[in-house]
């Protein structure tokens, strides 16, 4: 078949489809625009999930003639300065977006430039453009998308649902609106605006936290922790939410590079390192980071969506990450989100059903009784000996005995007050702790809190003493591809740290000496071919990190079944002293696998409860 040039038209239309993915992907870079435009409000209107109307509106610079006509060709832009790519400092510098979204929809631009007495309309139908034309338009910018897509009907089967492109698209809105707090942000579906963000006062992370709370939830703001690192000239700045505080996605982790919100795979993986074992397995933390670096170390030309990244020192910007948010989750001590208590207290409160008064006006409210159903497992409410609760009483008939090993309570007179968990009052279902406070009622799980403290005692213990060797008495020989074994023992240093020593046995083949004691018995061959594997896949060490969080698994194991159980009786200084090392153990808010290890239920929330306030 003879080779012939594609015509102007069909080559656009093949240029759109990796520019213009979706209504979410238009939306996004007509925003983008609007952005480098200088605006200070943004309007987005969408109709149809996007396949029937997008509209982005913004009193940006605007356009004159000239540059109208000029910004639907191809590869024609205002942003890019000169011929160097390694100084990107704008969102778009493509020049591809506008032709790319004429050739396949109903385009329609009008705009005025600020310093220009008239406004200006085009048209682009399916790649035909229309003659330049007059309008009527205040200073900015109005850009119309309609029947995105009639020009290549065999996309549209592709697209989702009307509410599944709707959600994508307030996403990419969202994550523009965090990046770029000082700019007004406005959506609507057609029927209703669904999202309007006011501008907040530019360079101050507690105003862009504001900002964060209307798109994270107000949850996100209480629990919070400020991130702040700077390496050479790298700057790190946002939040970390708690780890208790966690979703079914990734979604809510929100990054942002030099002003563009990316979904960067080793940022993405990064921040979920930094988490390591404080979230439940398949559950994501809620994070927004900004990283600020110079524009030559980051390379933004990966992909036409502009959302991958290279960096020149990934390894840097990896441990920066790492560190900065480790250190704000540390500080936060033993500290748990505070909606875990208003999911209890939801959980506790009463039915209502509804009762008419007899004239029929007035409406009570009133709780349904509830059957009797006898006492399920002991609980206790220690006396109040030497200040411990109140007098012993009488105990009430059909309840079992205690549940609370009472020797020792006597000599115990543990204060409430100055302790942020408290002082223990009581254990239930020899399972919790009831802990009092000064204004709240606590809650431990003394199995998960244990587990936790025990899992970082052995993991300080792991760092200062170094991980322990055994020795193989014969050497296990593995055979390997020859680049499987070069990665190997390029990282034979880092993994000797943790405990596994290899040397070259031949040009195809490694001799294990030494295996970390820790893992016991283990298939040599299957552990190397996996490190190789993961240490071929990546630059950044994971295949080091990976027997790191092996270890870290045994370590989790260990502590697991080397704590104190649920079912198990505890006094009343075991208790106290269980509560005192949590307040000084980073992490303590959760378990090795990411459970909460206690609830704090507020005085005030309760009496709301029995309707006291």
């Amino acid at each position: 078949m003879a080779i012939r040039q594609l015509p102007p038209n069909l080559i656009n239309r093949i240029a759109a489809g990796e520019v213009v993915e979706r209504p979410a992907s238009v939306v996004k870079e007509l925003v983008e625009n609007a952005i480098d435009a200088g605006a200070s409000r943004i309007d987005v209107s969408v109709s149809g999930g996007g396949l029937q109307l997008i509209r982005v509106a913004d009193d940006g610079s605007g356009m004159d003639a000239r540059d109208l006509e000029l910004a639907i060709e191809r590869h024609a832009t205002s942003k890019l300065k000169g011929e160097d790519l390694s100084r990107i400092l704008t969102l778009g510098f493509r020049g591809e977006a506008l032709p790319s979204i004429g050739a396949v929809a109903r385009l329609r631009i009008t705009s005025h430039a600020r310093d220009e007495a008239e406004a200006f309309c085009i048209e682009v139908d399916g790649g035909r453009k229309a003659p330049l034309k007059p309008a009527a338009r205040s200073a900015g910018t109005d850009v119309e998308v309609r029947d995105l897509f009639y020009a290549t009907p065999a996309r549209l089967k592709f697209m989702k649902s009307e509410r599944a492109e709707m959600t994508v698209i307030t996403d990419a809105v969202k994550r523009l609106a965090m990046a770029h707090p000082e700019v007004a942000f406005s959506l609507s579906n057609g029927e209703r605006t669904t999202l309007r963000l006011d501008a907040c006062p530019p360079g101050l992370l507690d105003h862009a936290l504001s900002r964060l709370g209307r798109i994270l939830g107000a949850e996100f703001v209480d629990d919070a922790l400020p991130v702040s690192a700077t390496r050479g000239n790298v700057r790190v700045e946002g939040y970390a939410g708690l780890p208790t505080l966690h979703r079914p996605n990734g979604l809510s982790i929100y990054l942002v590079v030099n002003g563009r919100p990316v979904r960067d795979r080793l940022i993405a993986g990064t921040v979920r390192a930094a988490y390591g074992d404080l979230v439940p397995r398949g559950r994501y933390p809620m994070v927004a980071l900004f990283v600020d670096l110079p524009p030559e170390e980051v390379d933004v030309n990966v992909h036409p969506a502009k959302t991958e990244l290279r960096f020149r020192d990934a390894n840097g910007i990896r441990s920066l990450l790492i560190g900065a948010v480790r250190e704000a989750l540390s500080e936060a001590g033993h500290r748990a989100t505070g909606s875990l208590a208003h999911e209890a207290l939801q959980r506790m409160r009463p039915p209502e059903t509804y009762s008419p008064s007899e004239d029929g006006a007035a409406r009570v409210y009133q709780s349904p009784p509830r059957s009797y159903q006898g006492p399920q497992r002991s609980s206790y409410v220690l006396p109040r000996a030497a200040g411990f609760a109140e007098q012993a009483q009488a105990p009430l008939g059909g309840v079992g005995a205690p549940s609370a090993d009472m020797r020792g309570a006597t000599a115990v007179d543990e204060p409430s007050e100055g302790y942020p968990l408290g002082a223990a009052r009581a254990q239930v279902q020899d399972t919790f702790i009831i802990a009092q406070t000064g204004d709240a009622l606590v809650i431990v799980d003394q199995h998960a809190a244990h587990e936790r403290l025990v899992y970082e005692r052995l993991k300080i213990g792991l760092e200062n003493g170094g991980v322990a060797r055994q020795m193989l008495l014969i050497p296990d020989i593995v055979e390997l591809a020859p680049e499987a074994a070069d990665s190997l023992l390029e990282a034979a240093d880092e993994l000797e740290r943790f405990g596994l020593v290899i040397e070259s046995f031949g040009p195809q083949a490694l001799a294990v000496r030494e295996v970390p004691a820790l893992l016991g018995t283990c298939d040599t061959r299957t552990l190397l071919t996996d490190l190789a594997g993961l240490l071929m896949e990546a630059e950044d060490g994971s295949g080091a990190q990976a027997l790191r969080d092996r270890l870290d698994h045994v370590l989790s194991t260990m502590a697991c079944h080397g704590s104190v159980r649920a079912g198990r009786r505890l006094s009343p200084e075991e208790m106290n002293a269980l509560l005192r090392d949590m307040e000084k153990t980073p992490f303590s808010g959760q378990c090795n696998h990411g459970r909460p290890t206690y609830v704090e239920l507020k005085l005030a929330d309760i009496e709301k409860l029995f309707q006291r306030r």
